[in-house]
């Protein structure tokens, strides 16, 4: 298989399994790719071969950029390993690439206690601003997700997400009891058309509203944070990881996940061998 050949298979993947504005960042690198090397047979690219394109391709570049289009070259070479080449090497996999073109270690936030975010919550007078925070430290929701949700989207304690970040059709969040009621209370006072989203603000909106609740807690406090604190705490509280981030977060990774969870305290750990064993 020639590498023509290759990126006109994963383009058709992608069309039925990612987002618009995914194909579209892979379009500047497949385009590069397929002028250098299109005639070359798939198995005789090695990663001298990348190391030299992707320096090309990314000279001048942020660095930011420079890791996206590794981390994509790479997830190209395994889209064939993982489906019709199972004994080629991913040539992704250099060290010298991987040091070349590897991610800073991101420096772990500390997660909010369970105490201040109903805090948070509780100080929020707006029903919709605090169905915002709700569902998403409750359910585990990103933002976006939230702010898209539509009238026809809610299902009793069942929400439907349309074009998640995953790259499917549709995913489905769930809510606590409570929260579906409240939820559904707002719909009637709102009185929505099934086609109307509950709340109808942009992510800016949210976000400095948001701060401003953390803010008045000297806290500082980002959306992102109230959906780590979702995973965080039903973690702490005995939920399977895979329950965690197949329901909760709805991640196709548990690394992914894994990376949301909170630092364990030394308190918090010696706790937990009291729960499994006894003092």
């Amino acid at each position: 298989m020639t590498l023509h050949q290759a990126i006109a298979l994963f383009r058709d993947h992608q069309k039925n399994s990612v987002r618009d504005k995914t194909r579209e960042s892979y379009g500047h690198l497949l385009r590069n790719l397929e002028v250098l090397l299109g005639d070359r047979v798939l198995e005789s690219i090695g990663s001298q071969d990348l190391y030299q394109f992707l320096i090309t391709l990314t000279e001048g570049r942020a660095k930011n950029t420079a890791r996206l289009r590794y981390a994509q070259l790479k997830a190209f070479f395994s889209f064939f390993i993982e489906r019709t080449h199972a004994s080629l090497k991913n040539p992704c996999d250099d060290p010298l690439l991987a040091k070349t073109f590897r991610a800073p270690r991101m420096k772990q936030r500390e997660t909010i206690g369970r105490e201040v975010i109903d805090e948070i919550i509780y100080r929020c007078h707006s029903p919709r601003d605090r169905l915002i925070l709700e569902l998403q430290a409750r359910c585990g929701m990103r933002i976006g997700e939230v702010l898209g949700l539509k009238a026809s989207d809610v299902n009793g304690r069942r929400l439907t997400i349309r074009r998640p970040k995953s790259g499917r059709d549709e995913e489905n969040a769930f809510m606590p009891e409570t929260l579906a009621e409240r939820v559904r209370a707002y719909l009637e006072a709102q009185n929505l058309h099934s086609d109307e989203r509950l709340f109808p603000i942009s992510y800016s909106t949210a976000r400095f509203f948001i701060k401003k609740l953390g803010d008045a807690m000297r806290l500082k406090i980002r959306p992102h944070d109230l959906r780590r604190h979702s995973a965080t705490y039903a973690s702490r509280n005995g939920v399977p990881l895979e329950v965690i981030s197949k329901v909760l977060l709805r991640h196709q990774d548990l690394k992914t996940t894994q990376m949301c969870l909170g630092k364990i305290s030394e308190a918090e750990a010696l706790r937990w061998m009291d729960v499994l064993h006894g003092k």
